[in-house]
């Protein structure tokens, strides 16, 4: 099957074909057809599938179409005929909006934003992502938006001002929408929503759907067509996954040992708060790896820098929250390690998609701790199958150790608890 059969144009299958592009995945030979059909669509595949085409070259076809339309005149009317008057419209400011991509992270709207315009046909397509300057955003929506990837946070910032309007909004697409859904982004996507046409076509897009998440969607779609590639909540087949149980306070000297022994020069690393990254990576330095970080505390640039070096080299290792779980599109990246387990086992799906994709072979390793082994049955479960795991010379788990940590952290806890109660009795007896 040929990009040209889904219904795109010669000019689209072009610009694909110089692309490198050759023949469509599954989902965009599944979904392409049904978004020119108008229809509202609740996808699902695994990361590297080429999602973002899947979405992006049909509604870049239908906004062409929609152009040539209204440029094309009705040879059949007659020109000696007055056009009816036009029925006063609601005053609106800025941008009128076309077509709204919201993702949940910086990162992955800036993906999106770049993959499309390498698809573009002469579109304006804008990016607006909070961590950058609005002056800058704010001049290029003035020059005109066809296109607006967005996260929610900023796109409300340039509604309330006025830099553009949704009233005549087509088609709205969720990137990742269980993501959206999950983080907090609800109250943010109904105050959008309620700035949007009832008549327009809603595209969710995602690796992972729980229950719950899809009964939401399905209150917001339309006669929704489902398409799922692949078993729902699965990890693609070229990724080799593997888990080494370890001590909690051996991890980093593990983490080192691998990155060393197997001469590994691009690593992408997860742990689970802010905090973390930035220790890790500046005690993987101290080992001899360049490293860097990347988290919600950063500012966008130096997120930006360290991914750029990244890609380019500078650094092998490259320590992220799950912030960039769902945005990093690094091309053949051989190896994502988990130093912690996520608390969600639908971000482990996310986390290591960052490799093996568009099939390449990528390797996946988890660093797991007595402690996690909760959250790796919780993993399990969603991917119903069992991870290997292999423990590794010299690094061992010793459990005497875990339990010796674990009554100190209790200990302490209770001096804390004793120290408050302290506390607060004298400052009652002060009182008094």
């Amino acid at each position: 099957m040929s990009f040209a059969t889904l219904g795109l144009s010669p000019q689209i299958c072009q610009t694909l074909s110089d692309l490198g592009f050759k023949t469509p995945t599954d989902i965009q030979q599944q979904a392409i057809p049904q978004i020119l059909e108008g229809k509202d669509v609740l996808a699902s595949a695994q990361t590297g599938t080429g999602k973002t085409a899947a979405f992006g070259l049909p509604i870049i076809q239908q906004l062409l179409d929609r152009n040539n339309d209204l440029d094309s005149p009705d040879l059949g009317a007659n020109n000696d005929i007055a056009e009816p008057e036009e029925l006063p419209q609601k005053k609106t400011r800025g941008a009128a909006v076309k077509a709204l991509i919201l993702t949940p992270t910086r990162e992955l709207a800036q993906q999106v934003y770049d993959n499309l315009e390498s698809y573009n046909q002469g579109l304006k397509i804008v990016v607006v992502y909070g961590g950058t300057s609005m002056s800058v955003q704010t001049k290029n929506l003035n020059a005109g938006a066809d296109i607006v990837v967005a996260t929610p946070g900023r796109l409300l910032d340039h509604l309330f001002v006025g830099n553009l309007h949704l009233q005549q909004t087509q088609t709205l697409v969720l990137d990742e929408a269980d993501r959206m859904m999950d983080m907090g982004f609800m109250p943010d996507l109904q105050r959008i929503l309620r700035r949007m046409s009832q008549e327009k076509q809603t595209l969710f897009f995602s690796a992972t759907f729980t229950k719950r998440i899809r009964e939401v969607a399905y209150k917001l779609l339309n006669n929704a067509v489902e398409i799922q590639i692949a078993s729902e909540n699965s990890t693609a087949e070229t990724v080799e996954q593997i888990v080494y149980p370890v001590n909690k306070s051996r991890k980093r000297e593990l983490l080192s040992y691998l990155i060393g022994s197997r001469n590994w020069q691009q690593v992408l690393v997860f742990t689970k708060t802010k905090q973390t990254s930035d220790v890790l990576a500046k005690e993987l330095k101290l080992d001899g790896i360049e490293a860097a970080s990347i988290n919600g505390d950063k500012s966008q640039g130096a997120r930006q820098k360290a991914l750029d070096d990244f890609k380019s080299g500078k650094v092998r290792a490259l320590i992220a929250t799950d912030v960039a779980a769902r945005g990093l599109d690094i091309q053949q990246l051989p190896h994502v390690v988990n130093y912690e387990l996520p608390f969600q086992a639908e971000d482990y799906v996310h986390r290591i998609g960052r490799t093996g994709r568009a099939g390449e072979k990528g390797q996946a390793i988890s660093l797991m701790c007595p402690q996690e082994q909760y959250l790796l049955d919780a993993i399990e479960t969603l991917l119903d199958t069992r991870l290997p795991q292999q423990w590794l010379p010299g690094y061992e788990p010793t459990f005497e150790e875990e339990e010796t940590q674990t009554k100190r952290r209790s200990r302490s806890s209770e001096k804390r608890k004793l120290k408050a109660k302290l506390k607060i009795h004298s400052s009652r007896g002060k009182r008094r």
